[in-house]
């Protein structure tokens, strides 16, 4: 399982909509999309999980894309970076 970082959403995305377009190169097993605590809309990124090669397929397909008026800027997540953790 991969996860993959989404940049550059537009705050109208939704979950659903967003499962729909990834939906197009796999499966997707999970969706967090990071929002707004009072208004509830995206506030442009989020991460998606699927399977190794589809996850390739997706950054392949959807790196760039125009989806709502915005380019999206999809890669792996960088695990070596992690908010929180000490080593």
């Amino acid at each position: 399982m991969k996860r993959l970082f989404v940049g550059n959403l537009p705050s109208s995305a939704t979950e659903a909509s967003v499962i729909e377009l990834f939906s197009e190169c796999g499966k997707v097993h999970s969706i967090k999309l990071a929002t707004d605590m009072f208004s509830g809309k995206c506030i442009g990124f989020g991460f998606i999980s699927m399977e190794g090669h589809e996850a390739r397929a997706a950054i392949e397909k959807l790196n760039g894309y125009s989806y709502g008026g915005k380019s999206l800027r999809i890669g792996f997540e960088d695990s070596s970076n992690k908010r929180g953790r000490r080593r």
